[in-house]
């Protein structure tokens, strides 16, 4: 348990540098005498030479006051030798506080380093090593206490950039303190400059966000490959450039850690040599690991439903869809108000912080629920519209269309070449959301209602069917769906599996539905046409018109009868 007692200084007052507050004093030292407690008041008014990692009789003086009050001493210190924090743990232990940004910037460290005292003559421990990692020290140093209250030798650690032997850090011999002869400054900024300039040789675009992605599995590893997949190119259509993937397989998903604190660390060291602006889970994260993680992990945190969220609110066009957009976002954000969230206050811009809903993040709950009744109502009457605009359709005796499919398979390329419109088409994920109506003409002056809606995708956010259910509360108006899927796809059995889970879960099951097989130019035709006969399906290649004539035979089969095949092959 983190414990805070402030101390006031001797005459009464709380320090403040340029500014900022000064936490003097970090821990429990009610229980000491008066002159114990006078001494550790006086180790904050200490100087060190800023080149000097510690001097002799401030190491000496901690080890005293440290043996006299059998307690662990520690302080941290800034660049230019000033204490910035005094912190009095216990025999065994000693707990930092928590610690604002500072220095935040690729391959940069946080400006601080840790020196405290150990009482039993033991090295640098496993969490000392730890908050080295997690916190991004510039370096941490355990003074050895002596029982006769002088100082012993000093254990000596600081990160590494990346290495060819995967060293996360460097400890150093033990030396005695008449042995320490070590710039600290030139030490600190070889360090940034190493860190700095492996950074700058990864080529990429520096306007763009980078990227670590995490997968925390607990099945066999294809399946977590494939969803992996699938990630990448969320990550791609939102812009996001990737330094590195990772997995990591439990027998059980840790409630708070999810992964783990061990492999936290070596994020935290992984995203420092990187440069990484961001690490994004293939998981949903729950609202505790979230918490959790992000206080642990100084950079940005987004998990697999937070980048869709942002991906929505990038493509968003139409003021239905952002309304939609914002009413998910803040949907997702609700139970993450319930406790402090530093993942939600560092999200200054860039992934998981567009949209609509870029300004809801640090309101309170109440105002969001206002916010939340607010959309809500905007979306009945939006809704009322589209109910009129259904009835005239209807009204008319147009048969209505709907293509479906999963994301980026190809249902805005199909809508255009059918009409001859000009819906904007991109190899991107969800690269349209607003939904499109037009037209088609079939032989015999018959006439149809084609739409195109928004593309699907396994593991759709709850909050997000729940805001977009007005949208596809359309198809129930369908007299077809047509179910376009990417034939080119390996997971194209998956694909079909996901979206008829969806359709049953919006109660749309029923409805007729052809299936469409796109792409066909990417796959051999004995394939497609294999493919086809097994799902009765049909293929085509939305970018060919002429493979486009079978589809509407198909598709007058269907709705008017007469001549078609429901197995067809181009």
């Amino acid at each position: 348990m983190i414990f805070r007692n402030l101390v006031l200084s001797p005459d009464g007052h709380r320090g403040r540098r340029k500014g900022v507050f000064i936490k003097r004093i970090y821990g429990t030292i009610s229980g000491l005498k008066a002159n114990q407690q006078k001494k550790i008041q006086n180790i904050y008014h200490r100087k060190i030479p800023p080149h000097m990692l510690i001097t002799g009789e401030l190491a000496r003086y901690l080890a005293e006051v440290s043996q006299h009050i059998a307690r662990q001493l520690g302080i941290l210190v800034n660049r230019k030798g000033t204490v910035e924090y005094v912190i009095a743990g216990d025999a065994k232990k000693i707990i930092l506080p928590e610690l604002e940004r500072m220095r935040s910037g690729p391959g940069r460290l946080r400006g601080l380093r840790f020196l405290h005292t150990h009482l039993n003559g033991e090295g640098l421990t496993h969490d000392d090593l730890t908050d080295l990692a997690l916190l991004r020290l510039d370096l941490i140093a355990a003074i050895e206490a002596r029982s006769e209250g002088t100082a012993g030798r000093l254990h000596i650690a600081h990160l590494l950039p990346e290495n060819s032997q995967e060293k996360p850090w460097e400890i150093l011999p033990p030396i005695w303190l008449h042995q320490l002869d070590l710039n600290f400054l030139d030490l600190v900024n070889s360090l940034e400059e190493e860190f700095a300039g492996q950074i700058r040789a990864r080529v990429v675009d520096r306007s763009r966000e980078r990227a670590i992605l995490v997968s925390v599995y607990t099945g066999p590893k294809y399946l977590a490959e494939d969803s992996m997949e699938e990630l990448k190119e969320l990550v791609r259509s939102s812009g996001v450039t990737i330094l590195d993937i990772v997995f990591q397989h439990r027998t059980q998903i840790h409630p708070k850690y999810l992964m783990g604190k061990g492999k936290l660390e070596e994020f935290v060291i992984r995203s420092m040599q990187l440069g990484a602006d961001v690490i994004i889970f293939d998981q949903n994260l729950t609202p505790v690991q979230e918490k959790v993680i992000s206080e642990n992990i100084e950079v940005k945190i987004v998990d697999r439903t937070q980048l869709i969220l942002d991906i929505f609110a990038q493509r968003a066009q139409s003021q239905d869809g952002k309304i939609q957009v914002e009413l998910a976002q803040l949907r997702y954000l609700l139970p993450r108000l319930a406790t402090k969230n530093t993942a939600m206050s560092r999200l200054t811009g860039g992934i998981g912080a567009r949209g609509p809903g870029e300004t809801k993040l640090e309101i309170n709950r109440r105002r969001v629920r206002d916010r939340i009744a607010t959309l809500e109502k905007k979306i009945d009457e939006l809704s009322k519209s589209r109910a009129q605009q259904r009835a005239k359709r209807k009204a008319a005796g147009l048969p209505i269309i709907s293509i479906i499919g999963y994301t980026n398979a190809g249902k805005s390329t199909l809508l255009n070449s059918l009409t001859e419109s000009k819906v904007v088409t991109r190899d991107l994920l969800f690269a349209t959301l607003d939904p499109s109506s037009r037209r088609l003409r079939f032989p015999e002056e018959r006439e149809v209602i084609i739409t195109d809606t928004v593309g699907f995708i396994k593991d759709l956010p709850p909050d997000l069917i729940a805001a977009f259910r007005p949208t596809l509360e359309e198809l129930k108006e369908a007299n077809l769906l047509l179910l376009v899927v990417d034939i080119s796809s390996p997971r194209w059995e998956d694909h079909i599996r996901s979206v008829n889970q969806i359709l049953a879960g919006l109660k749309l099951d029923h409805i007729p539905r052809l299936l469409v097989f796109n792409k066909q130019d990417k796959v051999s035709p004995e394939l497609a046409a294999n493919i086809c006969r097994g799902h009765q399906g049909i293929s085509i290649s939305a970018l060919q018109q002429e493979s486009l004539p079978a589809l509407v035979e198909a598709v007058s089969h269907r709705i008017w009868g007469g001549k078609g095949n429901g197995c067809l092959s181009n």
